[in-house]
This record gives structure tokens, C-alpha cells and sequence, in this order.
């Protein structure tokens, strides 16, 4: 029985990445002053857009309706595994129970199992990758939906700012104490909570700093490093997350690395220049 992964955009892999694996993917939609963004849009474009714009650009999640189509382009006897962004940031894992529900009220016979990761961005993106090499192997439903719950409490991913900017401009940080840390060149390293929130854990100064400080959270976990996959995305920097990549890779020998842009879901508050790494 072969298994069909779908997940949203908020994932953050790359287009390769999802095409060499099959992956379909079930967009949220991202709205300038309630004008819908093309979904061809490249990353250089999002973010330009984006600091021409005085508010935040929105995001909405797919219809339960836009799931239901999703699955039902999948062929007779092909069990559907949905992996989706937290909950706790998104009603995406909502909306795609309710299709589910609709799906098999329908008729059809597809097993469909729904899955709230309880991460975003290429935590979401490595659990996935992960979970593709299960497949692989000939993991079954039953047997992966279990693996899949263990995984999620052992991925780990932070993400560091360049800016503050998009933080106060979307309530999260008043502007006062946001201008306070812009002058004295504070950078922000936060981690992806086990309830699937974003934690602040270190205010650093400078962004070399910061990203010396969240290479070296890598050292709090054991790798088999013949296995593992680094997961790093950023927000319109590509050369900075090279240099990244370089500096990790000098330090710990991953097998695999997956390089990515920082989505519009994402990026909408992390900002351009922000890093995050998933391990």
C-alpha cells in the first residue's frame, strides 16, 4: 500500500524537494491590504512587497473544502498521511479534520490519517523529510503515525531576527522596547515550543552573536550523524544561510542538508534576514 504525504506551505521545503517526493501541498493564502498574493510569487518579490508596506501582510488557512479537493486527487488504494502546522499558530489541522470527515462521508475508501506536528517552518519540513525515508523503508500507517508522535518531541528548531520590525509591527513586541533593542542591536534567538509556539530563549547582541549562540544549541543533542538531516531556512538571505550551513557542517558532519527559503507564512513575521535551522 503506498502512502501520499500532503502538507501545507507552511513547511518551507523547497519546490525540488517536494517534487522529487511527491508531496502535495494544500496553500494558506497571504493577503496585502486584502489583495491576494499570487501563489507563483518568489521569495525576492514577498519581501520586497513587504517592506514597501507599512502593515503586515495576512495569512489565511485553507478551506476545509481546498483539503477535500486535495484528497480527492488521490488515486484509489493510496493510504493519505496530512502533516500540518501547529495548531496552536494556525486552524490549518482543523480545517483539515473537517475534510476528512467530508472525505469519508463521501465514500471514499482511502485510509486518511491527519496529523498536528505541533511545529512550522523546516521543523515541519525536516519532520516531513523524515518521515518520507520511513516510507520508504515500508513503514505502514499504523506504525507511522506512531513514529511520527515520537518525532515531533525529538526535532528541535530556532530561528534568529535581523530585525524587530515585523515583531512590532504585528503586536508582539511594543514599539518602545523595540526601539530600545534595535539601538543597542539586539537580536532575538527563539525556539519552536513543544506545544508548538514561538519561546524566546536568548536576546543577544549583534547577529553574529546570536547565530554563534544557536549553532551551539546543535551540542545539546546526540546525532547519528550518518542518518541525520540539517534543515536550514532564511528570509531572503541566502548567502548568510550558506554561511551558516558552512559553519555547522565544520562542526558537525550531517548526512543530508535541505536549504531553504523562509516562506510567505512564515517570513510575514520573522522578517528579511532571519535564519532558522531545524536538527
Amino acid at each position: 500500500m503506498s502512502i501520499q504525504i500532503i502538507t501545507d506551505t507552511g513547511a518551507d521545503l523547497p519546490k525540488d524537494f517536494l517534487e522529487r517526493h511527491g508531496i502535495k501541498i494544500v496553500p494558506l493564502s497571504v493577503h496585502f491590504h486584502g489583495e491576494k498574493m499570487p501563489s507563483d510569487t518568489d521569495a525576492p518579490a514577498f519581501y520586497q512587497k513587504m517592506k514597501e508596506t507599512k502593515a503586515l501582510p495576512t495569512t489565511a488557512s485553507p478551506s476545509p473544502y481546498e483539503f477535500l479537493e486535495k484528497f480527492k486527487l488521490v488515486g484509489e488504494g493510496t493510504d493519505i498521511f496530512v502533516m500540518c502546522m501547529s495548531s496552536n499558530i494556525s486552524s490549518t489541522y482543523q480545517n483539515a479534520l473537517i475534510a476528512k470527515e467530508m472525505y469519508e462521508e463521501e465514500g471514499y475508501k482511502n485510509t486518511i490519517e491527519v496529523f498536528d506536528t505541533k511545529t512550522f517552518s523546516l521543523g515541519l519540513g525536516l519532520l516531513i523529510a523524515y518521515t518520507v525515508r520511513k516510507i520508504q523503508s515500508g513503514m505502514t500507517m499504523s506504525d507511522l503515525k506512531q513514529w511520527v508522535t515520537q518525532q515531533t518531541k525529538e526535532i528541535r528548531a530556532y530561528f534568529t531576527l535581523d530585525t524587530l520590525e515585523n515583531v512590532i509591527k504585528g503586536g508582539r513586541l511594543d514599539r518602545l522596547r523595540g526601539a530600545v533593542a534595535s539601538v543597542l542591536n539586539i537580536k532575538l534567538l527563539m525556539k519552536i515550543s513543544d506545544e508548538g509556539t514561538v519561546d524566546v530563549v536568548e536576546k543577544n547582541r549583534g547577529m553574529q552573536a546570536s547565530l554563534n549562540s544557536l549553532i551551539k544549541k546543535l551540542e545539546d543533542k546526540q546525532h547519528d550523524f550518518e542518518k541525520a538531516i540539517l534543515a536550514v531556512c532564511h528570509s531572503n538571505c541566502e548567502e548568510r544561510a550558506k554561511e551558516v550551513v558552512k559553519m555547522i557542517l565544520a562542526k558537525f558532519p550531517f548526512r543530508e542538508v535541505i536549504l531553504s527559503d523562509m516562506g510567505p507564512i512564515i517570513g510575514s513575521y520573522a522578517g528579511e534576514g532571519g535564519i532558522g535551522v531545524a536538527f
